[in-house]
């Protein structure tokens, strides 16, 4: 494999000490608003817009810089629906049968079950795909380091965009999601990662009352 060329670093920009407090404070304010939501509006969303926030989760820094992701944006109904039914069958054998009792009492206090109407509701979801290998032009396959870890910082970067853009957004992780790759025609080197339900909030929608870790209780400064 030939090696890359290297150039220079000129797009870096270099703040002053109080510019950098002040900077990240702000973003702080702002991603801080940021809140899971379960009640969404069918209101259009711009594919403009997901475009750009896809554009943004590509930048994340990845193993080798292979990038081993893809996104799917489903908006087409009949797509959505398929995918709530598989979904909700997974979810249902979840909450009945495989969910340990740890698990189910720590999601009570939610309120979630396996009804998920939001896939049908919201106008987009992205289904998140990360690649365990890849394959070439000419057929020869080419392993994908640290494909999860990689996947985990985009889809990271992805519901910040979401939020920067005035979206909201929902983590969805059925397991197995392994219909995620029949429905939507996706080869066997990729496995479903994230669900990601996007769109605005309906306007009756309500969030619990959560409250995120103190710094102290997240970090430490040695």
């Amino acid at each position: 494999m030939s090696k890359y060329n290297f150039i220079p670093l000129n797009d870096f920009k270099e703040y002053s000490p109080e510019e950098m407090i002040k900077r990240s404070e702000s973003f702080y304010n702002q991603v801080k608003q940021r809140r899971t939501v379960r009640d969404f509006s069918d209101k259009p969303v711009s594919k403009e817009v997901i475009e750009n926030c896809i554009r943004t989760a590509g930048t994340a820094p990845s193993g080798a810089n292979l990038q081993p992701w893809h996104f799917v944006v489903v908006s087409d109904p009949k797509i959505k629906k398929r995918i709530r039914f598989a979904a909700e069958k997974e979810e249902k054998e979840f909450y009945t049968n495989r969910a340990p009792k740890e698990w189910l009492d720590a999601l009570a206090p939610l309120g979630t079950d396996e009804k998920k109407p939001f896939l049908e509701k919201a106008p987009h979801l992205i289904a998140i795909f990360a690649k365990s290998y890849d394959i070439l032009a000419d057929g020869r396959k080419v392993k994908q380091y640290y494909s999860q870890e990689s996947t985990g910082i985009a889809c990271g970067i992805l519901i910040t965009a979401i939020h920067n853009a005035g979206l909201v957004s929902l983590t969805h992780t059925p397991s197995p999601m392994n219909f995620l790759n029949e429905i939507l025609g996706r080869p066997n080197n990729e496995r479903p990662f994230l669900l990601l339900v996007v769109g605005y909030p309906a306007k009756d929608a309500q969030v619990p009352d959560i409250k995120k870790k103190k710094l102290e209780e997240i970090a430490s400064f040695i």
